[in-house]
């Protein structure tokens, strides 16, 4: 991405900086708050703002974006003549046109600015210039000229050459401050082959994390788990670090140090960008969380032959049951006895031992597919049609009233690709105590919660290192939770990959995603603590 140097430039509407007209602030990125650091817009006078309370960012001219620090309050609206109480807050960066007006902090305090337009490095107008602030100094404030009198007895050149040579050694200065504002955070990036994918996160990794490199992660987290459960349940208070399901975000974000340091997961990410496009494209408009694209990354690494020892076939490893539920066409699979096709929704209770095509063997815990021959018809391998039956069947989890009250819907929708939602309402009503739907209203009694946002992050209870040989009474273990030992390890890297996947697509393909995700490039986002590798 280009980081060309251009200035962005201001207009008070209110309060002490209002009188002075047009402000140009050094850009490309520009801090603002009662304490923004070096080169930041220093809002003094204004009530109610953080020391960092929103940065703008601007490159090659056209792209010009706002975002809030951390969950300070920032609103954005076309014009200024609007009831600040209705604009809902930023959530994360937004583009800005000229004419557009912002409002920091919260409404009837702070300050509201108007957005004029960007200028390339070079206009400079010496009656408008907002020079950088003193390093580490609360007292020195922003310098602002408004008049140059060359006539006081000296050379008319000397009071311009000094101010070039005053603000170059000022640029020289800034640039490696911008630099240390991040003074901790751990950038992620490629340090051997490594794997496609990480299933496993150990317990005491995630005990251990650097809390730096947490810091970094939290916008990452926000926009696309946390975000999105706040809207399914209009519960804002959700973006509240009180409110995060604290032991889920760690499991993520060792995930996504494991992932970004393998260059084979960042190949696999290049090979499969366009079926990953697609994914992302059917998501957004089923009005979906982005998220789940990397389901099928988790399940098949986006391949469309490949079996598991239960039968689960394709791009979204779908059993067989599951896939006619979902209107999949699967008939006439090869058996050792003749031909064999689904018939019902369900997937049978105890797969592993009741199953017609598993073959389980129970002293050695090992399970293999009868159905390797394949079927005549298999819409399983077919990614426009099994993309269809996934977002289906994310569908009945999604939307479920339940789920969307929760505060943890992105949770409980992943979880139930791996251990069903709820299988009742194809299997004659019988409940089943593994399915999301079951063990999410189990932990509301436990917990003694109307709705839970840590139901995940407190589930993670099985060690992942030990193994039992009877793989079905591993498989149902859960270790004191109310999730399956399988499941719980099961969702956290599928969050992990879809965030460092955005940031890869949004460098390399960025015509082919979402517009928001460039978003996370500017500024604080937190692809710029990211070492995404080149093609």
């Amino acid at each position: 991405m280009s980081q060309e140097r251009w200035d962005v430039v201001l207009q008070f509407i209110d309060g002490p900086l209002s009188y002075q007209g047009d402000i140009v602030c050094r850009g490309p990125v520009v801090r603002m708050g009662a304490s923004p650091g070096p080169g930041g817009l220093l809002l003094d006078g204004y009530r109610g703002l953080d020391n960092r309370q929103a940065v703008i960012t601007a490159y090659d001219g056209g792209t010009v974006a706002i975002a809030p620090v951390g969950t300070n309050q920032v609103r954005v609206a076309p014009h200024e003549n609007v009831d600040w109480t209705e604009i809902q807050t930023l959530r994360g960066p937004v583009h800005l046109s000229p004419g557009s007006v912002f409002h920091l902090g919260a409404p009837g305090r702070g300050a509201t600015i108007s957005f004029i337009e960007c200028r390339r490095l070079g206009i400079w107008e010496q009656r408008q210039i907002l020079s950088e602030a003193g390093p580490g100094s609360s007292g020195v404030q922003p310098v602002r000229i408004q008049s140059l009198d060359t006539q006081g007895g000296v050379p008319r050149w000397l009071i311009p050459a000094s101010l070039i040579v005053a603000m170059l050694t000022v640029v020289g200065l800034a640039i490696p401050l911008v630099e240390i504002l991040r003074p901790d955070r751990i950038a992620l990036g490629p340090v051997e082959e490594g794997k496609e994918s990480y299933d496993v996160v150990k317990i005491e990794e995630v005990n251990n994390i650097e809390e730096t490199l947490l810091t970094g992660m939290e916008g990452a987290f926000d926009a696309f788990v946390v975000s999105p459960n706040a809207r399914a349940a209009k519960w804002e208070e959700l973006h509240s670090t009180a409110r995060r399901d604290d032991i889920f975000f760690k499991y993520v974000v060792f995930s996504m140090k494991q992932h970004a340091g393998a260059r084979s997961f960042w190949s696999r990410l290049g090979e499969i960008h366009e079926d990953y496009a697609y994914v992302t494209e059917q998501l957004t408009k089923a009005e979906l969380p982005t998220v789940f694209a990397a389901i099928p990354y988790r399940e098949s690494g986006y391949r469309s032959r490949i079996t598991s020892p239960v039968c689960a076939e394709g791009w979204w490893q779908f059993m067989p049951e599951t896939g006619r539920r979902v209107g999949l066409e699967i008939s006439d699979c090869k058996l050792r006895t003749g031909t064999w096709s689904p018939t019902k929704d369900f997937v049978p209770r105890g797969v592993l031992k009741n199953a017609e095509y598993v073959n389980y063997n129970p002293e050695t815990g090992s399970a293999v597919c009868l159905l390797k021959k394949g079927c005549v018809v298999d819409e399983r391998q077919d990614l426009a049609r099994s993309t269809d039956g996934a977002i289906n069947l994310l569908r009945e989890a999604w939307d479920h009233p339940t789920t969307q009250e929760s505060g943890s819907a992105v949770q409980i929708t992943i979880l139930s690709h791996n251990a069903g939602f709820d299988d009742s309402a194809h299997d004659g009503g019988r409940p089943r105590g593994l399915n999301m739907l079951t063990a999410y209203g189990r932990y509301l009694q436990r917990s003694k919660q109307e709705r839970a946002p840590d139901f995940y992050g407190a589930n993670i209870l099985c060690d992942p290192t030990i193994t039992d040989p009877h793989v079905a009474k591993y498989y149902s273990s859960t270790c004191g939770g109310l999730i399956p030992n399988q499941t719980q390890h099961y969702g956290y890297s599928i969050v992990a990959q879809h965030l460092l996947a955005v940031c890869f697509y949004a460098k390399h393909f960025p015509s082919d995603f979402p517009k928001s995700w460039q978003d996370y490039w500017l500024g604080d986002g937190y692809c710029q603590d990211i070492n995404v590798p080149e093609l």
